[in-house]
């Protein structure tokens, strides 16, 4: 089974899963958002805030695919791209930091490494770009209910951690720098443990 991460683009777009497509949230104040949703707009404007973000500021999302089926995604964009960044009692954003709009790994995927993949493809694009951190607004008390908002425990298991609390709408930050150096680490630990287990053992070892 292959995995790979590319870029979000107005071509794969659609792949996004049906909720997060329709989404806007987080990229329309919200008259207009009420607006888009009255006439059914909101994929239109959806796909107009990524145009946008990519033509003014570059990439502004990754999306991972387990062979062919897109699996989860993540979308991000500098704050004043957002216009509900403002809108939180945990408000604002780090002037340092790029803001993420959203994290969703398919549930029947979860617990496989997809979420940290996502999260050190978005480490390596931002950082090369002069971005030293990530931050979001948490929901600490997420519903059965899908939401725009990413719940706070599934950020904390990919690195986020809390740098303003609030009992419901926590603000969360990632630092690249941990994010590359913990993939470092990870490759370095396995490059020493099959090593070892190449001198150590008389014939390949296979595990299931």
């Amino acid at each position: 089974m292959s995995r790979r991460v590319v870029g979000v683009t107005l071509d794969n777009l659609d792949h996004l899963p049906k909720h997060s497509r329709g989404c806007v949230f987080w990229e329309l104040a919200p008259h207009l958002k009420e607006q888009a949703e009255q006439f059914g707009e909101t994929e239109l404007e959806k796909e107009a805030w990524v145009s946008n973000v990519l033509l003014e500021w570059g990439s502004c999302g990754r999306i991972v695919y387990s062979d062919k089926l897109p699996v989860g995604f993540v979308l991000y964009a500098p704050p004043n791209a957002v216009p509900r960044s403002l809108a939180f009692p945990t408000s604002p954003i780090s002037p340092d930091a790029v803001m993420l709009t959203g994290f969703h790994v398919l549930p029947e995927f979860r617990g496989g490494g997809l979420g940290r993949m996502l999260v050190q493809a978005v480490a390596k694009d931002l950082t090369r770009r002069g971005v030293k951190a990530v931050e979001a607004f948490g929901n600490a008390q997420p519903d059965d209910e899908p939401s725009c908002v990413v719940p706070s425990e599934f950020l904390a298991c990919v690195g986020f951690k809390t740098v303003r609390p609030h009992a419901r709408w926590p603000r969360m930050r990632l630092e690249l720098r941990s994010a590359i150096t913990w993939k470092e680490d990870v490759e370095a630990a396995l490059e020493r443990l099959l090593g070892t287990v190449s001198v150590t053992t008389a014939s390949p070892v296979y595990q299931r």
